[in-house]
């Protein structure tokens, strides 16, 4: 048989439930706006039932609710989705933003620009070829050669300082790695000890989950939950995570490199010294952006040397306006009587000599300078600007010099058509505007699959927010539904205290005035009229003498 009292613990227990219910919707609504938080809803369940006996069969009859759980609204298939999706969303961005930076330092519409410099190079041959026993025609062309030298020169230490930047970059984001490798460590400790009873870390996992959506933006992250509840994190086939414990990336000391004249670094496992690899994401992309700038610096220095050895080697054919017995061309660019060649003998180590001595990249850069014979008092007239015995002060070689900017190898002179170049069999100008072409187009992929990338993203995180997001309009509703329940169940619960109270102070009200009445004798003289009473005990009973 049920309690006397067993309605009022129903209807406490429906009043508990409904607080709770109302105070996860405040919870929801206070975090509307928080980074990573996830809806939470209350999960509720029936009470064990009491049994009660009618005629000759048993019936069940509800004890009230219980909340098992406040569960948090999360669509892992969305997480998973969204984890790779941003590692590519990273990487994308990081190559974009790298060929940004590349085509503001290679900017063709200034004026100041290298194709600018090296388009008055040329007109500058071209003008002397016509005008070459003009002293100012011939200055003209030095001066134009010395600003082409230093605009290239300049360009190439722009690009060494974006190599930089990119590296201070990296480092920073092995820094953050390790900042929230550590904090998914802590979180793990600390969802695992308050799960431990069964109950749910909704925020705490919240927390967790959102240090993983940073870490899959920098890089390649699969995530495995342990039964415990904990978070394995690999990233390429390197464990970072492993339950409370972590491994350490480290960034090496300064490499000294010479060729491309920066300081290089690699990334390890601290604790293994294993090389690392992100694999994808921000990361990975800025790693790749570093070999796409030395890339720059190598087209770059693939001119400088084009000039120092086929531009040098036409220039030294002819001959300058020196009246003495040596007055054959020498260097127009390095050093004055240096032999300047293209070693291509090993493919995989292209490079240029000076006088036999190796020559890479930023070396070969360093080397364009004009002739300082040139630049001296009417060092003009030391510019080789008519061919070999031609006994005039023409500008046929002055021609022959113009034509490599424009010319395929094959209709150059005799003197450098057998070369091997450093730019190939293309012209000067031909090979800067397909680096340039090819920048430009590598850029606009880049950019097309960042903004594809990101309508991608949009839509994961609309399906993630769809599950996850607190939505006003849900949760307003709910707070009705749990303010009208709360309601109901207090007003039940008064009902039923109404009942009780009748039950326990006024039934059997006659009998107990009756005996109220009589408990006691009265004292002193009765009224008129009136039959003596006194109480006696007797067998239990009360009579009336």
């Amino acid at each position: 048989m049920l309690s006397t009292f067993s309605g009022l613990n129903t209807m406490v227990s429906g009043i508990q439930n409904n607080r709770v219910g109302l105070n996860t919707v405040g919870h929801n609504i206070s975090n509307s706006s928080t980074t990573g938080y996830s809806r939470q809803q209350v999960n509720s369940a029936a009470t064990s039932s009491e049994t009660i006996w009618s005629y000759s069969h048993a019936n069940q009859i509800g004890s009230g609710v219980s909340v098992y759980g406040i569960a948090r609204a999360r669509d892992q298939y969305a997480d998973r989705q969204y984890w790779k999706e941003n590692t590519n969303d990273g990487y994308y961005n990081a190559k974009a933003n790298n060929y940004s930076k590349l085509e503001t330092i290679f900017n063709d519409s200034d004026d100041n620009s290298l194709q600018a410099s090296m388009e008055n190079f040329y007109k500058s041959w071209v003008d002397c070829s016509t005008t070459a026993s003009t002293a100012s025609s011939r200055q003209n062309v030095i001066n134009a050669g010395y600003n082409f030298a230093e605009t290239l020169n300049a360009t190439a230490v722009q690009v060494q300082s974006q190599i930089e930047s990119v590296y201070q970059e990296i480092i920073l984001s092995v820094e953050n790695i390790n900042s929230m490798t550590d904090r998914v460590t802590v979180l793990n400790g600390q969802i695992m000890e308050m799960e431990a009873n069964g109950s749910m870390a909704n925020d705490l996992r919240d927390q967790r989950d959102l240090l993983v959506d940073q870490l899959s933006k920098i890089m390649h992250i699969s995530v495995n939950e342990t039964p415990n509840g904990m978070y394995n994190l690999v990233c390429n086939g390197t464990t970072l995570v492993n339950g409370t414990s972590k491994v350490t990336i480290s960034v090496s000391k300064p490499l000294n490199n010479e060729v491309y004249g920066i300081s290089d670094y690699t990334l390890q496992i601290k604790e293994s010294e294993i090389p690392f690899s992100p694999g994808n994401g921000e990361l990975y992309g800025q790693l790749q952006a570093v070999v796409e700038d030395k890339g720059y610096i190598d087209k770059l220095a693939n001119m400088a040397a084009f000039l120092l050895t086929t531009l040098n080697a036409q220039h030294k054919a002819g001959y300058n306006l020196e009246t003495d017995a040596g007055n054959a061309g020498d260097n127009f660019y390095g050093t004055a009587g240096a032999v300047y060649a293209w070693d291509a003998s090993d493919p995989a180590d292209l490079h240029m000599t000076k006088d036999g001595v190796a020559k890479r990249g930023m070396q070969i850069i360093k080397e364009l300078t004009i002739n300082q014979d040139l630049t001296a008092t009417d060092g003009h007239k030391k510019l080789a600007t008519r061919a070999a015995g031609n006994g005039v002060a023409d500008g046929s070689n002055a021609v022959w010099i113009s034509t490599l900017f424009n010319c395929v190898k094959k209709n150059t002179s005799d003197v450098v058509n057998t070369q091997t170049r450093s730019i190939g069999d293309e012209s000067f100008y031909s090979y800067y505007n397909t680096s340039m072409t090819t920048l430009g187009s590598s850029t606009e992929n880049m950019n097309n699959k960042v903004e594809f990338q990101s309508d991608l993203m949009t839509q994961i995180e609309n399906l993630r927010e769809s599950t996850s997001g607190v939505n006003w309009d849900e949760e307003l509703t709910n707070m009705i539904t749990f303010q009208q329940g709360y309601a109901a169940c207090s007003r039940c619960l008064t009902t039923m205290d109404e009942m009780l109270d009748r039950l326990i102070n006024s039934t059997g009200l006659v009998g107990r005035d009756y005996l109220t009445d009589n408990l006691t004798r009265p004292t002193g003289p009765l009224p008129r009229g009136e039959g003596k009473k006194e109480s006696l005990p007797l067998e239990g009973k009360v009579v009336t003498k």
